[in-house]
């Protein structure tokens, strides 16, 4: 008997539910979210989009701002070239997520504002765009 009710406690503790930090996320007072990729891997950039989707399926779009930030080799994530990235990158925008390109590394690697994705953003430097952010209050993610 003590063994069963010790397996349901147990099982009831590996499913809790996440409790919100106040104030709880809301139209009014979204969660602010920001990635940086700056890894050229598939296995990197898969990583990141993965995980942004996850955020906005638990919290909903509406309660999220986010933003992710591209540079150094990260930018490869905002190339049109790449069609099934730029697929789910367009996918992200449709909910509002936007996405910054590093100007000095476009800069560094010779890479046109008509490369990227139609939508993205760019932002002189993508380091300074992340430092801002966190400035500012936001949640930063490096998956």
């Amino acid at each position: 008997m003590r063994h069963i009710l010790l397996l349901f406690i147990l099982l009831g503790l590996a499913y809790a539910d996440t409790e919100f930090a106040e104030p709880k996320p809301s139209i009014d007072n979204p969660r602010h979210i920001v990635f940086s990729v700056t890894d050229d891997s598939s296995h990197a950039i898969n990583h990141v989009l993965s995980s942004a989707n996850n955020v906005l399926k638990f919290y909903g779009p509406e309660n999220v701002e986010m933003e992710i930030v591209a540079y150094s080799g990260g930018i490869r994530m905002l190339l049109k070239r790449d069609h099934k990235v730029a697929e789910r990158v367009q996918t992200l925008m449709m909910y509002d997520v936007t996405f910054i390109a590093c100007g000095n590394t476009m800069r560094t690697k010779n890479i046109k504002k008509e490369q990227l994705i139609d939508g993205v953003e760019i932002v002189t430097a993508g380091i300074v765009e992340m430092i801002e952010r966190v400035k500012e209050g936001w949640i930063y993610i490096k998956p």
